[in-house]
């Protein structure tokens, strides 16, 4: 699966990019980006996993909110200091692709489905 593991490779760059955070985040900003990063490669192996077209599809959707939250995050941290602006688009230009890539799959199941 290899949408999962370029969402995996997203997931550890966001946790090695948060480990010197100030302690007053671990449970703010550093558990919400960590989080959010990881639901999305969750999300695609647990769409890996099911039988059903749909229930495939509906995991992919999540996994798509999911970026889109890691992204959100990555701006907030990009604003208030707390990651790098070339860390931020580097990471953002993965995320982006990412979610090209999670798109064509939900398009290809959906076709599956026709």
């Amino acid at each position: 699966m290899p949408i999962w593991k370029k969402a995996m490779e997203i997931a550890e760059t966001i946790h090695k990019s948060t480990e010197k955070l100030p302690k007053k985040e671990d449970y703010g900003f550093t558990s919400q980006i960590r989080s959010a990063a990881l639901s999305i490669s969750a999300n695609i192996a647990e769409a890996f996993g099911r039988s059903h077209t749909l229930d495939k599809i509906n995991f992919y959707y999540i996994a798509r909110g999911s970026l889109t939250e890691t992204q959100s995050h990555l701006e907030y941290g990009k604003r208030v200091g707390y990651v790098d602006g070339i860390r931020a688009e580097e990471l953002d230009n993965s995320l982006n692709q990412l979610y090209n890539d999670i798109n064509k799959v939900i398009l290809a199941l959906k076709n599956l489905e026709k």
